[in-house]
């Protein structure tokens, strides 16, 4: 168990998720901030408790510190002012116990929760917390934190700060490479799967051929030679800590036969690279595979900027007709994406069929150049720089 004191220096501040977690502490008697591993949840926390006397810490990677709750309530309600635990999936029945602290009234203390798993991943746990929890997803560092300058890094190295910040890309290329294997040999049996860590390899890696397309169990599953529902309980896995995207289709009664797969999209651009051995600009530049990273990682700072949800985002497709990458669908209005890693977008006729069909209130082609321009209408070419920077939260 550790206090917190004094100031925070030399790390990048994240104003807006500083202000998420302390609304929703003054809102909730639990929050909870949930992200991959490394992504920044325990700087945050630090951040926000700085200037604050009345903080205990709990890391449940700290031996400790999982000692000292091995009798939860004992340990926990005496405490007063806000109580932070850190990386909380390894100690699942603690949600029970903070729901009994959370009803007491008055309300000496105020709980923040670390995990690097998803809500689906704990549901069974966190459940019990219905109505006193508030949760906050923190991504790796956006296309919006950082210089425009610094973009084509972010893109390379990926969000996570330590590789993004690394002082070299070898540095970098490294600590990527460490992160896989400590994810694979020490996080995945931390959550209590008992899963070969070379067979999620093969899989992950595999993955990143098919990333930012149609998910199919049974053609993975053959060349892996692994079963469907197998296949499936990896990609769960994978979905549940952050590491992939499961976009989910759209579809409705249109009298056309629609996709009903999801895509599946790699959250980080780095770990993406990482997996198919790309490690610096000039490799990335000529990679077979530089328009699906491109747009795979713009999507991923779309979505991050409208703040959407997996309820609120979706692609549509029809059977060799016609398709949209990325519908958002929020407060009742439908905005689709499109994106294209070229010079020059144009409107295309898929693009036209999806405007109809979905009843789109606009549709925008997002693509590396810098200008904005109309191609139709309600059909805007954006380039990604100038809408991160014309919308900050895209709302």
């Amino acid at each position: 168990m550790r206090n917190f004191h004094g100031r925070i220096n030399g790390i990048v501040k994240r104003p807006i998720y500083l202000s998420e977690v302390k609304r929703l502490l003054r809102i909730h008697p639990v929050a909870a901030i949930l992200g991959p591993r490394q992504c920044g949840k325990t700087t945050l926390a630090r951040q926000l408790s700085a200037n604050r006397s009345a903080i205990t810490y709990f890391d449940l990677e700290d031996e400790t510190d999982l000692a000292r709750l091995e009798t939860p309530k004992l340990a926990l309600e005496s405490l007063r002012g806000w109580v932070v635990i850190d990386e909380v999936q390894r100690r699942p029945r603690l949600f029970e116990t903070l729901r009994v602290l959370a009803d007491r009234r008055p309300l000496p203390a105020r709980f923040l929760i670390l995990g690097s798993a998803s809500r689906e991943l704990i549901h069974q746990s966190s459940e019990s917390l219905a109505g006193r929890i508030g949760f906050l997803e923190l991504p790796p560092f956006t296309a919006q934190e950082v210089k425009a300058s610094q973009r084509d890094t972010l893109w390379l190295r990926g969000g996570f700060p330590p590789s993004f910040l690394a002082r070299s890309p070898a540095d970098s290329r490294q600590w990527r490479k460490d992160y896989i294997g400590t994810f694979l040999e020490r996080d995945i049996p931390a959550l209590g799967f008992r899963i070969p860590a070379a067979a999620m390899r093969r899989f992950w890696t595999m993955l990143a051929h098919y990333h930012g397309q149609v998910f199919n169990a049974s053609e993975i599953g053959n060349s892996l030679r692994l079963s469907d529902d197998t296949v499936r309980r990896y990609l769960d896995l994978l979905t549940g800590t952050f590491m992939i995207r499961r976009l989910s289709p759209w579809f409705e009664n249109l009298g056309k036969r629609q996709v009903k797969s999801p895509k599946i999209y790699f959250r980080d651009s780095g770990l993406l690279h990482a997996l198919l051995g790309v490690w610096d600009e000039a490799t990335l530049r000529t990679h077979p595979k530089i328009g699906a990273s491109w747009e795979g990682w713009a999507l991923e700072e779309i979505i991050r900027a409208h703040r959407a949800t997996p309820e609120e985002t979706y692609f549509w497709a029809t059977h060799n007709e016609a398709e949209l990458d990325l519908m958002i669908l929020q407060d009742n209005v439908r905005i689709g994406y499109e994106f294209k890693y070229t010079d020059a977008p144009r409107l295309t006729p898929s693009m036209r069929i999806a405007l109809h069909d979905l009843k789109l209130d606009s549709l925008r082609v997002i693509y590396p150049g810098r200008q904005n321009f109309p191609l139709g209408d309600r059909v805007q070419a954006m380039g990604l720089d100038t809408f991160l920077l014309k919308n900050p939260t895209a709302h």
